[in-house]
């Protein structure tokens, strides 16, 4: 069994693979202090929660992309302690097998590049990858599977919260679908800003890289709200909320096979 972490800012999206299926998955918040014995026992938890054996037991690798630096040293002690060393930091020093076109390339973030691998590999190229994280980014893929590069705006947690910790008489709303985009009461002109909002920055940006690209890439998204922003859309109606799992998955696959 594999286990690999996709660790953001605001959340650490896990998912356990049996060869290339990925059985189960968790979600939990992040917590920048946390050490190695900390994520041992939460992780221990989850899989018993999951009726699986312990990971000691179970796991034959755990492969980890991290955006996160304060957790990567807890993470590789992790991995040394209670994994035997069986652990995979996606970083700079890994070989991707992708061209990245980035400047400089390490500064690239992991989860950028691990989302690119995954949706050429899964969908073909030229793509763009939508991720709603901490931060909205938008990442493009040539047709023979180079990172090109791509965007990165505030996402739509911090936005919000933002919003609601500055404007003291806005109450805060859940992120659902708006039935108008006038609303009528101050809870729906939120909500339809928010995602009428961020829908139209999707469609904005698109249609601007695949001016820019020459070609009709197609448009795969992921993260925390894609579902509800993208029925919003005209651009991004192919949503894979587990993508960055997939990719590390693949990623850890073809580092062995290298040997």
């Amino acid at each position: 069994m594999l286990l690999a972490l996709d660790v953001g800012n605001t959340n650490i999206t896990l998912g356990a693979f049996d060869g290339p299926e990925m059985i189960t998955h968790w979600r939990m918040a992040t917590h920048r202090t946390m050490t190695a014995d900390e994520l041992a026992l939460t992780v221990r938890d989850l899989f018993a929660l999951a009726d699986l054996d312990a990971p000691s037991r179970c796991l034959k690798g755990t492969v980890a992309a991290s955006v996160v630096p304060t957790l990567d040293r807890a993470i590789r002690e992790w991995g040394d302690r209670y994994l035997d060393g069986r652990l995979l930091l996606v970083d700079r020093t890994v070989d991707l097998g992708i061209t990245i076109r980035y400047i400089p390339p390490e500064a690239v973030g992991a989860d950028r590049l691990v989302n690119a691998i995954a949706a050429y590999n899964e969908y073909g190229g030229p793509c763009i990858v939508v991720d709603f994280g901490t931060a909205t980014t938008f990442d493009m893929v040539a047709d023979n599977g180079d990172y090109l590069g791509g965007a990165i705006s505030p996402g739509i947690g911090i936005s919000t919260e933002a919003l609601f910790r500055n404007a003291s008489k806005l109450p805060r709303v859940d992120i659902v679908a708006p039935t108008t985009a006038i609303g009528k009461t101050t809870s729906d002109s939120l909500t339809s800003g928010v995602v009428y909002g961020y829908a139209s920055q999707v469609d904005g940006m698109v249609g601007r890289i695949r001016k820019e690209l020459g070609a009709d890439a197609q448009v795969i998204a992921t993260g925390g709200l894609a579902e509800v922003i993208c029925k919003e859309t005209e651009t991004a109606r192919l949503v894979d909320p587990w993508l960055t799992l997939k990719g590390l998955a693949l990623i850890w696959r073809r580092v062995k096979s290298a040997g």
